[in-house]
């Protein structure tokens, strides 16, 4: 095995789940080193990513060729964590934070290219209001953020090891029906959860400003930009689905250039779930693809939407799976929130920390 030439290695390793390399790393040394070569410099149009799919954490690997078609993708539950269900999961510099489901007394930390797993055990029980997340500080000592919201789930990415949240001014209306005010100025802005300095920063301000009904999400760029999805209301003529990059980002400061707009109305005639959707985007190419529900109402599926602007808009979309217990009956209607949950994990990078 050790006298395959390095192209046949990286054609093994690219069909390779991600969650299976600790046996490939123990074929040869050679392997060992080329697993770490291609995951850290490797395909740059594979998508790497984890995903929820019925209270199980699923791996999820598709490529993005050069002429923008999307090869089938590849999906495989991880059977580190075949023991637990997971009702969330949040991503920090190759580390997954699982949220336990139904358990309010541990979290559980996994590293998947090392296959580690960690159980943290907090000094008081969770709260089913809890929002979290995962980042380090300039030591790199990982660290844990946790904070109650009874308001929305709260949107966040982290960067440079920082987490940055998408927030927005809350109303309260001190006894006036909400048909007395006017939100549309409701201010919305980024906020940076410094891990070294254990605090907020200020208030961060976004290329645009957004309404409640409309559809924003964070995801990274390469681990060194941010960028920031927004798709307006439904208004005629044109809905709006616009994209920016950060020029230059730190926790006090931020800058933004245009990457993507496009007119999503003749395309997909609908809106993206602004409680669900996650992207990701291809600077070559120019393009982004992001993660949904498909629009159907009796058998929903997790898709992928790949969208351009070039050629006045190009439009594609891949079915990754159907999404199980959707229609059962439940807390809340009939949606199983906990089914809905996009891939997380926009441009996974392995990590080499040690939690075992």
């Amino acid at each position: 095995m050790s006298d395959l030439d390095e192209i046949m290695v990286a054609e093994i390793l690219c069909r390779t789940p991600m969650t299976c390399l600790k046996t490939v790393r123990s074929v040869c040394k050679k392997w060992n080193a080329l697993s770490k070569k291609w995951f850290f410099f490797g395909k740059a149009k594979q998508f790497l990513g984890f995903m929820m799919m019925d209270s199980r954490v699923c791996s999820l690997r598709f490529d993005l060729r050069k002429d923008l078609v999307v090869e089938p993708p590849s999906i495989k539950q991880v059977s580190i964590l075949d023991q637990i269900e997971v009702s969330k999961i949040f991503h920090s510099d190759g580390l997954l934070l699982c949220i336990i489901k139904n358990d309010t007394t541990r979290l559980l930390v996994w590293n998947p290219y090392l296959e580690q797993t960690r159980w943290i055990q907090p000094r008081h029980n969770f709260h089913i209001l809890d929002c979290y997340a995962i980042g380090h500080d300039k030591d790199r000592k990982h660290k844990i953020l946790r904070f109650v919201d009874d308001f929305l789930p709260v949107e966040n990415v982290v960067f440079g090891g920082n987490t940055y949240f998408f927030a927005k001014e809350r109303y309260i209306f001190e006894g006036k029906g909400p048909e007395e005010i006017d939100v549309t100025e409701t201010e919305d802005f980024l906020l940076c959860f410094d891990f070294t300095a254990e605090r907020f920063g200020p208030r961060l301000p976004l290329p645009f400003h957004s309404y409640y009904a409309e559809t924003v999400t964070l995801s990274c760029v390469k681990e060194d930009q941010l960028s920031v999805l927004c798709q307006r209301q439904p208004s005629e003529p044109s809905e709006i689905l616009e994209i920016w990059v950060s020029t230059n980002i730190q926790p006090n400061a931020v800058s933004w250039s245009i990457f993507l707009k496009v007119d999503m109305r003749p395309l997909t005639g609908f809106q993206f779930n602004d409680m669900a959707g996650s992207f990701f985007i291809d600077q070559e190419n120019r393009v982004a693809v992001v993660f949904d529900l498909d629009p159907s109402q009796i058998c929903r599926y997790q898709t992928a939407y790949i969208i351009g602007q070039e050629y006045g808009g190009y439009f594609n979309s891949v079915n990754i799976g159907e999404v199980p217990n959707l229609w059962i009956p439940g807390s809340v209607g009939y949606a199983d929130t906990t089914s809905c949950i996009p891939p997380v994990c926009s441009s996974y990078v392995p990590s080499l920390v040690q939690i075992g």
